[in-house]
């Protein structure tokens, strides 16, 4: 089978096509054959060493295939199935071994492309807008970077629960495909104060949430834009790492401060079946439009990564094995 590892951290560059053994399933276990896989900023930050992992390892977190074997004690899927995950280290590679509980099977109205691309950045939305601040009619949110895989996602779960939704970008094409996405109101933040832009369309109020997947560069104006007894959701940071801070800030408005991950949130088959099957649903009935920016050979992961950190792209990147 083919993979893409590493042995060092660093750039793109670092990133090698390699050729091993195929393994074989254990007794809960099944090989998937990956014809879809999903690229993220979390693979870049495993890449150069933001998020540790021992090396050599396999990038990639998300693929769909077809489930080609399974272990002697598997029972909730079989050979044949169409099949997609999350979470599971090595999916840019032709072969995958994945735990039977975590896998889902995809519905025929849902190709693999589209569960590939849907599953981390759609369920990290579906948390974010479901769970961790459960959005409803009449609240007000702040996405950032909403042009982006899962800020187009999330902007779409928050009007379907009568939000209203603010988003940025940072040019003015992203600025029109977030208007495109739903979006009630977008910021160049390029050009314009975001925080003064927020406090403006809200009448000086601030909003109840701000989904924060930017980081370091975002992190100060996302906490002014709060409205009373708001929270800011720190997700992620493309930007780098937001910068400490002092609890005692969060006092002046009863603030609240929350830095989530998606596993923890699909921990249990429950809720991964839940967030999961929402989804399918949604795009096999079209309410849920999900953009995929380009599909590359798997041996052109180095070249997704550079389009991906060079904020080249609108939408999913997905890798074809």
């Amino acid at each position: 089978m083919d993979v893409i590892r590493i042995h060092q951290n660093g750039g793109p560059e670092v990133m090698k096509l390699e050729e091993i053994p195929t393994p074989k399933p254990g007794p809960l276990e099944a090989l998937v054959k990956i014809e879809a896989a999903g690229v993220n900023f979390i693979d870049t930050y495993q890449r150069t060493g933001l998020y540790k992992l021992p090396l050599p390892f396999s990038l990639g977190l998300e693929g769909a295939g077809f489930v080609e074997s399974v272990g002697a004690s598997v029972t909730e899927i079989k050979p044949g199935d169409r099949v997609a995950f999350a979470g599971i280290q090595g999916a840019y590679a032709t072969y995958i071994i994945a735990p039977q509980d975590r896998l889902v099977v995809i519905p025929d109205a849902v190709s693999f492309q589209e569960a590939a691309a849907v599953m981390l950045q759609g369920m990290t939305a579906h948390y974010l807008s479901a769970s961790t601040y459960p959005l409803k009619r009449g609240d007000s949110c702040l996405i950032h970077a909403i042009a982006g895989g899962v800020g187009a996602l999330l902007c779409q779960m928050a009007k379907k629960r009568g939000a209203l939704v603010i988003g940025t970008a940072g040019t003015d094409e992203k600025v029109k495909q977030g208007k495109e996405t739903g979006a009630d109101h977008v910021i160049n933040y390029s050009t314009n104060d975001f925080e003064a832009e927020v406090k403006r369309i809200t009448n000086g109020k601030g909003v109840n949430v701000v989904y924060d997947g930017v980081g370091k560069s975002t992190f100060e104006k996302s906490l002014n834009s709060l409205a009373v007894r708001g929270m800011l959701v720190s997700f992620g940071q493309s930007s780098g790492l937001a910068p400490p801070f002092d609890p005692q800030r969060l006092s002046g408005s009863s603030l609240f401060f929350a830095r989530p991950r998606l596993f923890d949130y699909i921990a249990t088959r429950e809720e991964l079946t839940w967030r999961s099957e929402e989804l399918f649903g949604w795009l096999a009935d079209k309410t849920l439009k999900l953009k995929i920016d380009r599909v590359l050979p798997l041996a052109e992961a180095p070249k997704a990564h550079q389009l991906l950190e060079g904020r080249q792209t609108a939408g999913k990147l997905v890798l074809q094995p």
